[in-house]
């Protein structure tokens, strides 16, 4: 639209709107527009009046519009004329009536007026935003569509365009709800129409009271629209802030229930999605809080909008003001207090306690107190705001330094009650705070204000300032000092005497049982006066005793008359208590334990209790055993007392020391009968005790050792030696775990034994072990002692004090002559200074006797003695008990000691340890990890016989290597330690091959199941530095249930056969011999790496069993097995390479069991290059030691490598084939050294046999690098000295032989591999061919007398008696193909361009001579064999040599040709002559650079051409067939000649046009001749020109005859398309001389056109229909108008009796013509052409007879040519030319039949005009009216038709007068269907309905396919809906006609009708439903579906469901 247009838009007013002006439709919302425009004025005025009454009754505020809207003066008033401001008050009226209105709006009533509004007011133009702001709510329902729909919006500029979809979319579908919130935040205009919607709302209802419940609806809406909408925008800006905000203030003061609640929503909503300024959310919380304050007040809804206000704003934007006006709220704490049980409401209490607090210290209100009370008692403080508010109150009191003392007292007295109730809900939080605040207090005014604060809380006594210690009584309970811990105690129990309040009980108890705890007896004692006697204080008194020292206050303590007198259960229980302190432990007269015992004995309630009544500790007296005695004195005391109890007394009291002794003495039982103290073993409460006896010895120890207190440590020393250690045994045991624990990995007993101490215990020991007697020294020196073994360990000690300590102590033990280890102990202390220099020298010392493989016969006697120490000393370590960490340390110091021996001691600790590895007990400490691995180095070569003799031993290691677990990353896996001992060493000293076949299967086990790549790599560096037998590998590799290896051929075959028949059974396949194909696979791969094999060739049988194997599976295993294939492969080469290094002959192989067959068979079944690289590989190095086996498997080697291994090749194959090439000839040649040179040519020419039966299936780019290879191996360099020449010939020969005879067709490879030589040699060698093919027989039976007995290379080429006579023949037919081809070949061609002429002239002219002379020969065989049956080889030979020598003349030079060619055309046989004349067209085909000396030369030739075509009427003695060819030949030669040089040479040409024309002219000429003739006229006349014209007399009617004599032409095709061409090509060229012939011509070609597409063959017939359309349209565009169109009417009127089937082809000759035709042209004989159609057109009247089918098509080959020439009509000539037609058609005096024509005439040229025609079709209307009357058989019994054909013909007119007037209603655009046309034609045509004419089937047909598309487009083209009424009631009469057919017809044109109309038949439904509902009950079944049907289709249409119309 352009700007002016928008200008003119603006301007315009709603009254100028045309619609206004019109009746034809008008705006209505409750009827359809059209019936609308039928109802008057009162009409829609009644019906508003009544909706205002129906109105006035629900709501009485419309009546003041009475008087206004409704008025009986509103009837007539106009607003269009009206004044300006009587409209802004009519539109303040309706825009008053509209917003009150709005609530009713889907209300009968209000939709009424609204009807009369927009009748009379046309609100929908003139206030569309108010009517819309009335429906808006409701724009999901129906109704709101229908207003939309009232609005014109089509305009972009309109504010509610986007609703404009509402109107053009399904009627019915309301607008989507996301639509409308999407719009809502996109558009801010329209969210400010739906706020403004609102207020005007509240505005129109103002004067109403109450909350107006009627607005409910517009405020629903509105929180419905406004929230979405601002959750769906991506992001709230200021804008959409900006808009809301007035509205939202409007909303929070407004009296409004419902609008307040709304505007809470969009707060909320407000608030969770955007951050807000400080200042706007501090203005929105004091508005909400406001709210909450006038009526109506919504409590929880509006604190909910608050709280989600503050919970997502920042903290602290909320100003005090709305503190303020929360406090106003009355309902404020009840209401939370609601809301609490369901939400958080603390970001309110956030906001609101700090101002609370605040308030209630800085103002005197009582409000705020009253607040602060109902919040506490009435809500929860959770999530730290109760230690917040103790926080604030503490903090805000102390701030109220600058108070009066009055001030500070009222204050006080208005906190004290706040603050007890606070201290009595959250106690905790008073306390935290008061606790926190104590030390803060610095100055005295603020600790006057803090102990005025304290004195508040209920608990003031806590947090009171004690005088003595100047902090509070909570402070003072836990103060440093006892003194001051002691007067806290004090004064609490002054407190609690007095009953002083301010004190909880709860912190009374809780603080004087901490104090019951106390460290200090005096605290203990004021404490326990204070409280209760309980069990916690018993407890806490008997946790005392254990605590401190009570020898002064225990009495005073244990004598507290409470726990005397306490009850008889608490009595006990503390009798139970003290009972172990009795005990004495210590005879020192100081010893607090012993004071303890002494108190405790003196106790009353010990003295008094009947258990120990009696007991006093006795004084120390000098008897040494003073401890025994006294605990024995104990025990007496309690046995006599128990023995004095009575039963039941006696009972309790023996229970009660049962439990004493279970805890006192629970870790006796474990330390006793044990070797060795061992922490790894023992349980907790052991350990614990080892650990107390440590640190108690290390403590001693450390402190005997120096200091004024050593004397009391080193009695301390003895008395716990005394006492814990009395046992020598025990003692040394006890020493020994000291020794040794420095080197425990695993620390059991938490404690650190440093070098320091292990030095001391040592020298502690030595001086222990001086002190024993000798019987002691020999249990501790025994095996069964742990001394030596510790102190050998301790020698192995990095310190050397340690060590020099250790070897001190040993000294002691030397003298000990039965100790097992006294040789060992002795031979050390001979080098004591060496060990005590270095930790090493232990093991160098040892290891001087490693030797346990020695026998003891051959020791000396002290040697036996200490291999018999050692021993010992390794059961030592073997016995269970002995600690890993000391185990481990002497196993290291022993780790040059090696043998069966030691092996076979350490195998207990080896079995233990790995079942302690096991998966169910996989714990293992780190020091046993340790001792296995070094009793796992153990399996060495030194004790590897050990395995073979003892199995245990053997199966021991095999579980080591099959333990998989690694307890600590630093430590390998027990199984790769296991498997490094597999040393070269160890596997050969095991010397027995089924343990070490064991030990491989073991390692090849591992390997398969594991799935570490460490065990992995491991057992393949183990593999690799073993030295292995290969027959030991080979058993690994063959399963034992099958034989390892297939030894012949017959038995691979048999095993093949035998596993086929296997599978064919249905029995299933024994698995026992089934191979494991992945244990297999690594094996092979270890073989791959493996340098160290014995005996490799043991392994050969295995591979070639597994190869075999691989072959027997199945294709998908097989596929899966190729890389196994390949290792195979990969071994075989390996064992090959270690055998023969040098790739000769060796012994060790047997050749048979080398199987090169199975090599072979595996790589043609396999489809992997790498696969084939191996094999390859394999054979090579196989032809050098078995050259023989691999020349005798020649052929099949290269078999496979052409079926499989070239089709996948790369360069590696290729090398290795040539390797295989250059190792395997040069051995067949050696082998024949000696020989004649005939042998050795034999020889040769066998191995070339054998590549060119092999390289048929090499690729291309290896076949010549293969033969080059070959030509180079069988060179000059080999022993025999063969011509070059004739090894060339051989080679050539046989490989031509070959390729042919396998079909091979790619011969440019055996080209390139000739012109790998010079050309000379090719040249020779082609000349050698022929010789020798030449010497060859003619038949098999004629060469038998010239085989000779001994083989020679002539013999090996082509052997006589191993072929047939057939194969003879066809070598020689391949051998001369080859020779054609190669002579052609470019690159033979390209390479003797190269050469001087000069050097290859002689050769080419031998070359010639001898293809002559050949020539000759076969030629003869040709005469010899004609009537034999190899007659047609001999020709086809003779003509594969003529090829020959026709590739031999094109490399003649052009004047040597010339002259050879001369002289060939005057040989006496007739067959050279055309040989000659051939290569003459060849070489004229070629279109070479003639010179013109050439040139002259060539037409010289002309003369003898024709003298050969002359040669038909003399020659008698040649045969006339043979003679025809030649002739044929001479004029095609003549016909290139003229193609050639005609053009500028014309006049060397005439006369062969006038012989040409002799032969055609001539009657006896053959056919065949003639044609030939005829197509060189056709060329010499094209290029002759006006030269040719005095040939036409005599040439144009000899062709036009020869044309008219059909049989003839017909049984010669090809003369025809001769005839035809030459005609053809003499048209072109001289146009306009040929008028005198058109006739004929014309008659001619319109009779040849039908005839060749009947009679010939498919095979010519396109070429000859392309040459007949080039003369077609030679003739229509080439003759003028003046001489075509006579001609084609007298054509016509010949034709058109008895020669009709010419017709068509006439026709399409004059429409060609009338296209090609210019304007002025057509415009001078348009007349004519007129006068022509005219008659032509009359056809169907004149000549139809009875062919209704052939009139048809005739006919239609009229009407297009017509079409044509009308389509070049202007509107002005053409109107004429129809008016004319249908004249022509009315004449009366002829039969009807023009009627037909012209009418399918007229629906032609209504299809091609289209809408033009419409211009010339009125007059059709009246006659095609009548014609619809006429035809019907309803209406009229009269034949129209005079001829028997009448019902066919009137079927026919109506079908053309139907589908005529449907393109004219279609292609309607001039309104040409008026009122009185209408009217004119709807009867006839909905009559038609009625009219069954030509019976059923037709009927139908004409119903669906022309009579409904009809009325369908001529209700379309009507466009009148009254007219539409009218033509659907018709129809729908017709519904009730009595034929069922007539009324299944009409419904399918009512579906038409609905699919045409679509939504405008709504108006036509209402009249449509009763006769739908009658049909549906129909009699007829097929018209009930139909009904069905056509509603269900009329639905789809209509948008909307009919069965509520029935």
């Amino acid at each position: 639209m352009t700007s002016l247009a928008h200008q003119l838009k603006r301007l315009a007013l709603p009254q100028n709107d045309p619609n206004l002006l019109t009746r034809r439709e008008v705006a209505s919302l409750l009827f359809d527009p059209k019936d609308a425009s039928s109802m008057d004025r009162s009409t829609f005025f009644a019906l508003g009046c009544t909706g205002l009454e129906e109105l006035l009754g629900i709501e009485p505020a419309f009546s003041e519009f009475q008087e206004t809207l409704f008025s009986q003066a509103s009837v007539d008033m106009e607003r269009s004329v009206q004044s300006k401001e009587v409209n802004k008050k009519l539109d303040a009226g309706i825009s008053l009536f509209l917003t009150r209105l709005s609530p009713y709006f889907l209300l009968k009533p209000a939709q009424k007026c609204i009807e009369w509004l927009v009748h009379r007011f046309h609100i929908h133009l003139y206030n569309v935003d108010t009517l819309l702001a009335c429906a808006l709510p409701y724009h999901e329902t129906k109704v709101f569509v229908r207003v939309i729909q009232l609005f014109k919006l089509k305009d972009p500029t309109n504010r509610w365009n986007w609703l404009e979809r509402l109107q053009v979319i399904k009627p019915g579908v309301p607008l989507a709800r996301g639509t409308l919130i999407t719009h809502c935040y996109k558009d801010l205009g329209f969210m400010d129409f739906i706020c403004t919607l609102v207020t005007k709302s509240i505005k129109g209802y103002s004067g109403h009271s109450g909350n107006c419940a009627q607005l409910r609806v517009i405020f629903s809406f509105y929180a419905s629209t406004i929230v979405p909408a601002l959750d769906a925008v991506e992001k709230v800006s200021d804008t959409i802030i900006s808009k809301l905000l007035p509205y939202v203030q409007k909303g929070l003061k407004s009296s409004l229930t419902d609008y307040k609640a709304a505007t809470y929503m969009i707060v909320c909503q407000l608030a969770v999605k955007v951050v807000m300024e400080a200042q706007l959310v501090d203005i929105l919380a004091l508005q909400v809080s406001k709210s909450l304050c006038k009526e109506p007040v919504l409590p929880k809804e509006g604190l909910g909008c608050l709280i989600v206000l503050l919970q997502n704003q920042k903290e602290g934007t909320v100003g005090p003001k709305s503190f303020g006006q929360l406090c106003a709220v009355t309902s404020l704490v009840p209401s939370l207090q609601a809301m609490a049980a369901v939400h958080d409401i603390s970001p309110l209490l956030r906001y609101l306690l700090p101002h609370l607090v605040h308030a209630l210290v800085t103002t005197e209100s009582t409000r705020h107190g009253n607040l602060f009370e109902s919040v506490l008692q009435g809500l929860p403080l959770s999530g730290g705001l109760d230690n917040t508010v103790a926080k604030m109150l503490l903090e805000e009191y102390l701030s109220q330094s600058r108070l009066s003392a009055e001030g500070v007292a009222a204050l006080n007295q208005r906190l004290l009650p706040l603050v007890r109730l606070f201290e009595s809900k959250y106690p905790g939080a008073v306390y935290m705070v008061l606790e926190g605040h104590v030390s803060d207090i610095s100055s005295a005014e603020d600790k006057n204000l803090f102990h005025q604060f304290i004195s508040l809380s209920m608990s003031s006594g806590k947090y009171q300032i004690l005088g003595d210690s100047d902090t509070s009584l909570v402070l003072s309970l836990k103060h440093p000092l006892p003194s001051v811990r002691h007067m806290a105690v004090e004064h609490l129990m002054g407190i609690v005497t007095s009953g002083q309040g301010g004190f909880d009980q709860a912190f009374l108890k809780e603080a004087l049982l901490e104090r019951m705890k106390d460290d200090i007896p005096e605290v203990v004692a004021a404490t326990l006066k204070a409280l209760e006697v309980t069990e916690d204080t018993v407890s806490c008194l008997l946790s005392l005793l254990q605590r401190v020292d009570l020898s002064n206050a225990g009495n005073w303590v244990l004598d507290e008359p409470r726990l005397v007198e306490g009850n008889s259960d608490l009595k006990a229980c503390v009798v139970w208590g003290l009972l172990p302190f009795l005990v004495v432990t210590s005879a020192l007269p100081d010893s607090p334990d012993l004071q303890l015992a002494t108190c405790v004995a003196q106790s009353s309630i010990i003295s008094q209790h009947n258990l120990t009544q009696g007991w006093a500790v006795v004084e120390r007296s000098s008897q040494p055993d003073f401890i025994g005695l006294a605990n024995q004195h104990l025990i007496s005391t309690l046995t006599k007392n128990l023995s004095n109890m009575d039963p039941f007394s006696k009972r309790n009291a023996v229970s009660g020391l049962v439990n004493i002794w279970k805890e006192a003495d629970k870790t006796a039982c474990f330390l006793s009968g044990e070797t060795w103290w061992n922490p790894e073993k023992l349980d907790t409460n052991t350990c614990c005790y080892l650990r107390l006896l440590c640190r108690l010895f290390d403590v001693i120890i450390t402190g005997a050792g120096q200091g004024h207190m050593a004397a009391s440590f080193r009695a301390l020393m003895k008395l716990l030696f005394q006492v814990h250690l009395s046992d020598p045994l025990e003692l040394f045991k006890f020493l020994s775990l000291v020794w040794g624990y420095g080197s425990n990995l695993g620390d059991q007993l938490d404690c650190k034994v440093n070098a320091i101490l292990q030095t001391q215990a040592l020298y502690v020991g030595r001086a222990l072990l001086s002190a024993q007697p000798g019987k002691t020294l020999t249990l501790l020196a025994s095996g069964s002692s742990p001394v030596v073994l510790s102190l050998l360990a301790c020698l192995s000690s990095p310190v050397r004090e340690v060590r020099r300590a250790a070897t001190a102590t040993l000294q002691t033990l030397a003298q000990v002559d039965s100790s097992p280890f006294h040789s060992i102990i002795d031979r050390l202390l001979k080098t004591t200074e060496e060990l005590t220099t270095g930790p090493t020298h232990l093991s160098q010392v040892r290891g001087a006797h490693t030797s346990f493989v020695s026998s003891v016969k051959r020791c000396k006697a002290r040697d036996k003695k200490l291999l018999a120490g050692l021993e010992e000393l390794l059961l030592g370590v073997q016995v269970a008990n002995c600690p890993a960490y000391t185990a481990k340390t002497i196993l290291r110091a022993l780790g040059e000691v090696n043998g069966e021996s030691v092996l076979s001691v350490l195998m207990p600790v080896l079995e233990r340890l790995l079942e302690q590895s096991g998966p169910e007990n996989p714990t293992v400490l780190k020091d046993e990890a340790l001792l296995m691995q070094l009793v796992l180095g153990k399996y060495n070569e030194h004790a590897a016989p050990l395995l073979v003799k003892d199995q245990d031993c053997l199966e021991l290691f095999i579980k080591a290597l099959g333990t998989v677990s690694k307890p600590y990353p630093d430590i390998p896996c027990f199984q790769i330690i296991a498997l490094e001992q597999i040393t070269k060493a160890f596997y050969s000293a095991l010397g027995d091959e089924k343990v070490q076949q064991r030990l491989l299967g073991v390692m090849f086990d591992l390997l398969v199941e594991s799935k570490s790549p460490v065990c992995a790599q491991t057992i393949s560096s183990v593999f690799k530095g073993i030295a292995v037998d290969g027959e030991l590998v080979a058993n690994e590799l063959a399963p034992a249930e099958k034989p390892k290896v297939t030894v012949s051929v017959q038995q691979t075959r048999r095993s093949k056969m035998l596993q086929r028949k296997a599978q064919d059974t249905s029995q299933a396949v024994p698995k026992e011999g089934a191979v494991s194909w992945q244990r297999v696979t690594l094996i092979l791969e270890l073989l791959q790496h493996k340098k160290k094999l014995k005996r490799p060739q043991t392994l050969v049988p295995a591979l070639f069993s597994l190869l075999s194997r691989c072959l027997e599976t199945s294709t998908v295993e097989r596929g899966n097995l190729e890389y196994t294939k390949q290792l195979i492969l990969g071994c075989l080469l390996n064992v090959c390479q270690k055998l023969s290094p040098d790739g000769g002959p060796v012994n060790v192989l047997d050749e048979d069991k080398f199987n090169v067959e199975i090599v072979v068979q595996c790589v043609r079944m396999s489809d992997m290059p790498q696969t084939h690289h191996h094999a390859l590989l394999l054979l090579g190095s196989v032809a050098g030691i078995f050259p023989e086996k691999v020349l005798h498997n020649i052929m099949p080697i290269f078999t496979f490598m052409g079926a499989n291994i070239m089709r996948l090749d790369d360069t590696y194959s290729f090398q290795v084939i040539n390797k295989t090439v250059r190792t395997v000839i040069p051995a067949l040649i050696k082998s024949g050294d000696g020989e004649s040179t005939a042998h050795m040519e034999a020889v040769v020419t066998r191995i070339v046999h054998v590549f060119a039966d092999a390289l048929p299936h090499v690729p291309e780019h290896r076949r010549l690098p293969i033969l080059s290879q070959l030509m180079t191996t069988l060179g000059p360099k080999s022993s025999t000295e063969i011509s070059t020449q004739r090894n060339i010939l051989l080679k050539k020969v046989c490989f031509m032989r070959k390729i042919f005879r396998k079909r091979f067709k790619d011969v440019e490879f055996w080209i390139s591999v000739c012109c790998e030589f010079e050309v000379e040699e090719q040249l020779v060698s082609l000349i050698k061919i022929l010789k020798y093919l030449m010497a060859l027989p003619q038949d098999k039976e004629d060469g038998e007398e010239l085989n000779k007995p001994k083989e020679k290379a002539e013999d090996l080429i082509f052997n006589m008696e191993a072929h047939s006579s057939k194969e003879l023949r066809h070598f020689k037919f391949l051998s001369v193909s080859f020779m054609a081809q190669l002579l052609a070949a470019g690159s033979f061609i390209a390479a003797g361009g190269d050469i001087v002429e000069d050097s290859l002239q002689k050769l080419q002219q031998s070359l010639l001579e001898e293809i002559l002379c050949y020539i000759h020969t076969v030629a003869r065989c040709v005469e010899e064999n004609t009537d034999k049956p190899t007659g047609k080889f001999w020709r086809a030979l003779l003509n594969k040599a003529y090829d020959v020598l026709d590739k031999v003349n094109a490399l003649l030079p052009t004047d040597t040709f010339i002259t050879v060619m001369r002289g060939l055309m005057g040989n006496q046989l007739p067959s050279v002559r055309r040989k000659a004349m051939e290569l003459l067209n060849n070489k004229l085909h070629q279109k070479t650079q003639w010179q013109e000396k050439q040139v002259t030369v060539l037409l010289d030739l002309t003369g003898d051409l024709l003298a050969i075509v002359g040669h038909g009427h003399g020659k008698v003695n040649v045969m006339e067939e043979e003679q025809a060819i030649n002739r044929q030949t001479a004029l095609y030669s003549l016909k290139l000649l003229c193609r050639s040089f005609g053009s500028d040479h014309k006049e060397a040409f005439v006369p062969v046009l006038n012989r040409a024309v002799e032969i055609v002219v001539s009657p006896e000429e053959e056919k065949n001749v003639m044609g030939s003739a005829l197509l060189c006229i056709a060329e010499v006349a094209s290029t002759l020109k006006a030269l040719a014209i005095p040939q036409l007399p005599r040439l144009m009617p000899a062709v036009l005859q020869s044309l008219t004599e059909r049989k003839e032409v017909l049984s010669n095709e090809l003369y025809m398309l001769s005839a035809v061409t030459a005609l053809q090509r003499v048209t072109e060229t001289l146009p306009h001389f040929i008028s005198p012939y058109l006739q004929d011509t014309l008659l001619q070609v319109t009779s040849t056109i039908p005839y060749t597409h009947v009679h010939l063959k498919a095979t010519t017939t396109p070429q000859l229909a392309v040459r007949l359309a080039s003369l077609r349209t030679t003739v229509a565009t080439k003759v003028p108008p003046r001489v075509l169109l006579p001609t084609l009417t007298k054509c016509y009127s010949k034709t058109v009796n008895s020669k009709q089937s010419q017709l068509g082809p006439l026709m399409s000759i004059l429409k060609e013509h009338i296209g090609h035709m210019e304007k002025d042209q057509l415009t001078s004989h348009q007349s004519e052409l007129t006068s022509f159609f005219l008659i032509a057109l009359d056809f169907r009247a004149q000549h139809c007879q009875g062919d209704l089918e052939k009139t048809k098509e005739i006919e239609g080959y009229v009407i297009d040519c017509l079409l044509a020439m009308v389509m070049k009509l202007s509107e002005v000539t053409f109107r004429p030319l129809f008016f004319k037609l249908f004249d022509w058609c009315k004449t009366e005096s002829v039969a009807k039949d023009r009627l037909l024509t012209f009418y399918r005439l007229s629906d032609s040229i209504a299809d091609r005009l289209k809408g033009l025609f419409v211009l010339f079709a009125g007059h059709l209307v009246k006659p095609v009216s009548d014609l619809l009357r006429q035809t019907n058989v309803t209406k009229t019994d009269e034949a129209f038709f005079d001829t028997d054909d009448n019902i066919e013909k009137r079927c026919l007119l109506l079908e053309y007068i139907l589908d005529c007037l449907h393109k004219i209603c279609l292609y309607d655009t001039q309104r040409f269907v008026s009122k009185e046309r209408a009217d004119s034609l709807m009867t006839p045509l909905v009559d038609q309905l009625e009219n069954t004419l030509g019976g059923e089937e037709v009927y139908q047909t004409r119903v669906t396919k022309h009579l409904v598309p009809c009325v369908g487009q001529f209700c379309v083209a009507v466009g009148d809906d009254t007219l539409w009424k009218t033509l659907n009631y018709q129809i729908l009469l017709k519904t009730r006609h009595s034929s069922s057919k007539v009324r299944f017809s009409a419904l399918l044109m009512l579906l038409e009708l609905a699919s045409k109309l679509r939504e405008n038949y709504m108006v036509l439904l209402p009249e449509t439903i009763p006769f739908l509902a009658e049909l549906m009950e129909d009699e007829c079944e097929e018209v009930e579906h139909q009904v069905q049907k056509v509603i269900h289709e009329m639905e789809t249409i209509l948008g909307e469901p009919l069965q509520s119309y029935f």
